[in-house]
C-alpha cells in the first residue's frame, strides 16, 4: 500500500515552504523504505522551489542530499538490510542501458536521469518527492552505503556538493605534483579544497573577498589569492593545472583563464546560464587551454567519493537546523550565512508546525 509522508513543500514559486502531506509510491521488489534522518539545504532548492529554472511542478518537495536507515527492502534486494545507514543523492534513476549509464554515469543518461525531487518516475509517471521528507522510497541501484567512521550529519551535503567537485577532480585525474585552484568559497567551494588537498595538489583559493586566507587554509587551500587585486592576478598567471570554479551565477572568466598553465583546464560546475562575458578566444587558441563542465557523479564513483572521506576524515562543514526554519536558511543562503552547508534533522518534522 502507499506510504502517507508528512514533509515540507512548496505550493508555488512565491509561496514560503510549509507542512505538506503526500504519499509514496508502493515499494517494488528492487526498492529501498529509508527513514530519513538528515539532509542537506542545495541552492537548487531555492532555484526549484522558486521556479528559478522554469519547470517546477507544485508541490515540491525539496531535497537530494538525503542520509538515513533502511527500514526495509524488496524481495530482489540483498545488498542492504534494515538498520543500515543509507544515502541518497540527486538522482533516483535512469534508463540504465544507454552509453553513459554503462559507464556508470547515470548523471549524464542519454534518456535523461530521473531526479530525486521535481521529476518523473520513469515507470509509473507520478511526481518524484525530495528529502525535506520522513521516509523515501529508492531503487538499491541508487542508494549508497555510509561506511563506519562518516559522520551522518556532515555526510548529507557530500551527496551533492560533494560528488560535484570529485567528480571533476577525478576524471582530469588530479593528484600529487599539481596545482589546483578553487573559485569560490562555499558549499561546494569549501568540499573542492578539501579533495584537491587529501588528493595531493598544492591548493589555491581565489576569492572576491579579503579575510578569508585563515579559514581558507584551515579547509586545505595552500595559498589565497585575491581575484580582484591586478597584482595578486599578474602573480599567478600561468600557474594551474586546474581551476574548479563553483560560482553559481555569471562571472568573467578570463582573468582565471590567464592563470592556467599550457593545457590547463577550467572547469564550470556552478553556473548553468550562458557564459558572460564572453570568454576570449586567445586565452584558449595561445595556451591550448579548456573551459569544461561538469554534472555530479555516477552512483559509483559517489560510493567511491564516501570510501575515500572514510579513509581520510573528510566530511562537510554544516549548521544543523530544523525543518521549521528552512525559509530563514534560504534568506540567509542567500546572503552566503553559512559555513558552510545547511542539514536539517528530520526528528524536527514530529514537533508541532
Amino acid at each position: 500500500m502507499a506510504l502517507s509522508i508528512r514533509g515540507y513543500a512548496a505550493q508555488s514559486a512565491t509561496t514560503p515552504l510549509a507542512p505538506h502531506s503526500f504519499e509514496r509510491r508502493d515499494p517494488r521488489p528492487d526498492d529501498v523504505v529509508i527513514d530519513i534522518l538528515y539532509c542537506g539545504v542545495c541552492h537548487s532548492d531555492i532555484h526549484q522551489a522558486r521556479n528559478e529554472w522554469g519547470g517546477s511542478m507544485y508541490p515540491l518537495v525539496p531535497g537530494h542530499e538525503i542520509i538515513g536507515r533502511v527500514a526495509s527492502v524488496g524481495g530482489k534486494v540483498t545488498a542492504f538490510k534494515p538498520g543500515d545507514m543509507v544515502g541518497v543523492g540527486c538522482m533516483v534513476d535512469s534508463c540504465q542501458h544507454c552509453d553513459a549509464c554503462a559507464q556508470g554515469l547515470e548523471q549524464y543518461c542519454k534518456e535523461g536521469a530521473t531526479f530525486t525531487y521535481n521529476s518523473k518516475d520513469r515507470q509509473d509517471g507520478l511526481t518524484t518527492y525530495g528529502g525535506y521528507s520522513e521516509r523515501i522510497v529508492v531503487s538499491d541501484k541508487f542508494v549508497l552505503r555510509i561506511p563506519d567512521g562518516v559522520d551522518p550529519k556532515s555526510a548529507a551535503p557530500l551527496l551533492c556538493a560533494g560528488i560535484t567537485t570529485w567528480s571533476p577532480l577525478r576524471h582530469w585525474k588530479i593528484g600529487k605534483g599539481q596545482k589546483v585552484a578553487v573559485i569560490g568559497l562555499g558549499g561546494l567551494g569549501h568540499m573542492g579544497l578539501k579533495f584537491a588537498k587529501a588528493m595531493g595538489a598544492d591548493v589555491t583559493l581565489f576569492t572576491r573577498s579579503p579575510g578569508k586566507e585563515q579559514e581558507a587554509r584551515r579547509l586545505g587551500a595552500d595559498h589565497v589569492v585575491l581575484s580582484t587585486d591586478p597584482k595578486q592576478m599578474q602573480a599567478v598567471a600561468g600557474s594551474f593545472d586546474f581551476i574548479l570554479d563553483t560560482v553559481p551565477h555569471q562571472h568573467d572568466l578570463n582573468p582565471y583563464l590567464a592563470t592556467l598553465k599550457l593545457d590547463g583546464v577550467h572547469v564550470l560546475v556552478g553556473l548553468v546560464e550562458p557564459i558572460e562575458p564572453p570568454t576570449h578566444a586567445g586565452q584558449l587558441i595561445f595556451g591550448r587551454r579548456s573551459v569544461a563542465g561538469s554534472l555530479i557523479g555516477g552512483i559509483a564513483e559517489t560510493q567511491e567519493m564516501l570510501d575515500f572521506c572514510a579513509q581520510h576524515g573528510i566530511s562537510s562543514d554544516v549548521e544543523m537546523i530544523n525543518i521549521q526554519d528552512i525559509n530563514e536558511a534560504y534568506a540567509r543562503m542567500l546572503k552566503s550565512d553559512v559555513r558552510y552547508r545547511f542539514v536539517i534533522d528530520l526528528a524536527s518534522l514530529a514537533k508541532a508546525a
